[in-house]
Order: C-alpha cells, then sequence, then structure tokens
C-alpha cells in the first residue's frame, strides 16, 4: 500500500492550497483517513480526520479554515486549506487505515511521504 500526497507549495498569508493524497497498492478496504503535519523543531500534531461515513474532525486552530474530504472511488483524500498562516507552514503527510485483501480483518495505518507548505507573511 502506498500513499502519495501532492499540492504543497509556497503561499502568501490569507492564500489557499489543496492537498490530495491518491492511495494505491492491494486495498480491500479503506476505513479512517487523515493528514498530520510537523513543523520545524516542533512534534508532528493531527490537522483532520475523516472516517468512512464521512465524520470529520479538525485540530481547534485549523476550523472553520481547513476542510477534509474524500473520495472513496478514487481512493483519495483531499485537505482544502484556506486564510493561511505562517504558523501553518509544515510537512503535510497523509495517513490512511486500511484492510489488505490478505487479511481482511486486520486494519492498520500507512502514511505518505508528506509535501511541504510554506506560508510567507
Amino acid at each position: 500500500v502506498q500513499l502519495q500526497a501532492s499540492g504543497g507549495g509556497l503561499v502568501q498569508a490569507g492564500g489557499s492550497l489543496r492537498l490530495s493524497c491518491a492511495s494505491s497498492g492491494s486495498i480491500f478496504g479503506i476505513y479512517d483517513m487523515g493528514w498530520y503535519r510537523q513543523a520545524p523543531g516542533k512534534q508532528r500534531e493531527l490537522v483532520a480526520t475523516i472516517t468512512s461515513g464521512g465524520n470529520t474532525h479538525y485540530e481547534d486552530s485549523v476550523k472553520g479554515r481547513f476542510t477534509i474530504s474524500r473520495d472513496n472511488g478514487k481512493k483519495m483524500v483531499y485537505l482544502q486549506m484556506n486564510s493561511l498562516k505562517p504558523e501553518d507552514t509544515a510537512v503535510y503527510c497523509c495517513t490512511a487505515e486500511v484492510a489488505t485483501p490478505q487479511a481482511i480483518n486486520v486494519r492498520r495505518y500507512y502514511w505518505g511521504q508528506g509535501t511541504q507548505v510554506t506560508v510567507s507573511s
């Protein structure tokens, strides 16, 4: 199972970016999906998650600015980021809870490689 994140870049404060994450490989089912971020010198933190049924959860600092969504048919998860702030600068990683055909009752989390988001003031 591989996760490939894309869409990061350099943007001015107040701008927007849309991150995408594609899942591929031997997949039976995808359950929870999410985005985490890690800024230099800081611990990794949860940004947003979404269940297979579409229930979402956001870290307090991004509520009202970021929107997580998914396309189950395409095995994709997205993060629309609006009103970006310099403190949103970080490497953003996607994650997915996956069951493979070889073990349909076993779920484990897989991680993408991350995409850099830089917000200038």
